[in-house]
């Protein structure tokens, strides 16, 4: 069996090269090197200066809220031009490992927040998890047919009454995503009663309702804020998000929730490991 892990960056070559110092006009310090550009390898500039900046926080050399060097710095350090060097910073900042702010500079994001998929579990749990303190503010929370796609989703009539109930969800009191969690089951307008703000709703449901969650069919779509989705999670609006539609199920293929979640794209990545069938000679 081969197992492949699957990772939103890119995996290249680690480039060694000798160790040394120049000074950093904004930091007042000198900058220590321990790599370079190599301009015979058949790999990019850009990109090797992409996985040079990529070591350098996971060796913790640069740490969360860092302001970076410039390009321009980038570019008189590594011997490239000031468009190499955009084109790399530009890159990481898509994927969320920078982020830019007008008029002061490039800044190394938080370290994202890790939620695996192949375990069924809820943001509470995954928080508490990573050594974090979950928090919730309910947005909604209210009864309201269901839409077309959402009575697809959970095998009823459209126009079915449903309960709804979005939130925005909190790692150490920073937001990290907006959940819309859209549940039909009997009597599921008793949730109205309940305080999702300070309880889990997939420990509710199991604990207080009876109903056990098993299994889950997930989609992840990239997308950019927009303006609502910026103002909530305290980002830019068209900074990278991600978006999820999960359908989750209780016993006897029953679809208990439909829920629509929008991820703040610089502070959360999603994880799998997927393993190769042997192949049959």
């Amino acid at each position: 069996m081969i197992e492949l892990v699957y990772t939103i960056n890119h995996f290249a070559c680690r480039c060694l090269a000798l160790r040394f110092s120049v000074p950093c006009e904004k930091h007042g310090v000198e900058w220590d090197s321990m790599s370079t550009i190599f301009r015979k390898s058949p790999l990019p500039r850009y990109y090797q200066l992409k996985e040079i900046m990529r070591e350098k926080i996971r060796a913790g050399e640069w740490k969360s809220g860092d302001l970076i060097p410039s390009e321009r710095e980038l570019g008189e350090l590594y011997g490239i031009s000031r468009m190499t060097a955009r084109q790399a910073i530009t890159e990481l900042v898509n994927e969320g490992l920078f982020y830019r702010e007008q008029g002061r500079g490039t800044f190394v994001s938080q370290h994202k927040i890790t939620q695996q998929l192949i375990h069924l579990t809820g943001f509470t749990e995954d928080i508490k998890a990573r050594g974090q303190h979950p928090g919730t503010k309910v947005l909604s929370a209210v009864m309201r047919p269901a839409d077309e796609k959402t009575a697809e989703r959970l095998r009823i009539q459209a126009g079915q009454m449903i309960y709804c109930l979005q939130r925005l969800r909190l790692a150490d009191g920073e937001p990290l995503a907006i959940e819309l969690s859209q549940l039909n089951f009997l009597g599921c307008e008793r949730l109205l009663e309940e305080d999702f703000a300070q309880h889990s709703l997939y420990r509710t449901l199991e604990a207080k309702y009876g109903i056990s969650l098993v299994e889950a069919e997930q989609e992840l779509e990239a997308s950019l804020a927009g303006e609502d989705e910026a103002h909530l999670l305290n980002i830019a609006i068209a900074s990278p998000v991600l978006l999820t539609r999960r359908t989750t199920y209780a016993d006897r293929d029953t679809p208990i929730e439909y829920a629509k979640s929008t991820y703040c794209g610089s502070k959360y990545t999603f994880y799998t490991s997927m393993k190769r069938e042997q192949l049959l000679s």
